[in-house]
C-alpha cells in the first residue's frame, strides 16, 4: 500500500474519531496495513487450531489482496479498524461462538453476503471432514 495510506491510517486514530456509542472494545491506535497483517498471521499462528489457522490465512490474504488498492479513506479505515477488532478478538479468545452484528449484516451488499456464505460453508465443511460433524 501507498505510504500516504499509512500515514492515513496513523491519523485517523490521532485526531480521535468522535463517536459510536457500541460496546466493541475500541483499539487502542491503528495499525498500518503491513504490521497489521503481520499481527493477524501471528494471531492465528498462537490461537487457531491449525485446522481453522490455514482457512483464516487464506481469507486474510485474498482480503488484503483485494483491497490492496483502496483509494477511498473511510473504506481504508473501516477495513482497517475491523481487521484490528478481529485481531483483538482472536488474541483474547474471545471470537468463539461470536455472532455478527445485526447491523453490520444490514449493511452488507450482496457480495459480501455470498462471501460470507462461502466462508460458513468452508467452516462447516472443515468441521465435518476434521470428524465433528
Amino acid at each position: 500500500m501507498r505510504p500516504s495510506l499509512t500515514r492515513l491510517a496513523s491519523a485517523a486514530t490521532q485526531g480521535g474519531g468522535g463517536g459510536g456509542g457500541g460496546l466493541r472494545p475500541r483499539p487502542t491506535a491503528l495499525l498500518p496495513p503491513i504490521p497489521l497483517y503481520r499481527r493477524l498471521l501471528r494471531a492465528h499462528r498462537k490461537h487457531l487450531p491449525a485446522d481453522m489457522r490455514v482457512l483464516g490465512d487464506e481469507y486474510i490474504k485474498a482480503e488484503f489482496r483485494a483491497h490492496r488498492s483502496i483509494d477511498n479513506p473511510s473504506h481504508l479505515i473501516g477495513f482497517l479498524t475491523e481487521w484490528q477488532l478481529y485481531a483483538q478478538k482472536i488474541e483474547g479468545d474471545a471470537w468463539a461462538g461470536d455472532k455478527i452484528e445485526q447491523g453490520k449484516l444490514e449493511k452488507m451488499s450482496e457480495e459480501q453476503i455470498h462471501q460470507l456464505y462461502e466462508l460458513m460453508q468452508a467452516i462447516q465443511k472443515h468441521r465435518g471432514e476434521g470428524g465433528s460433524g
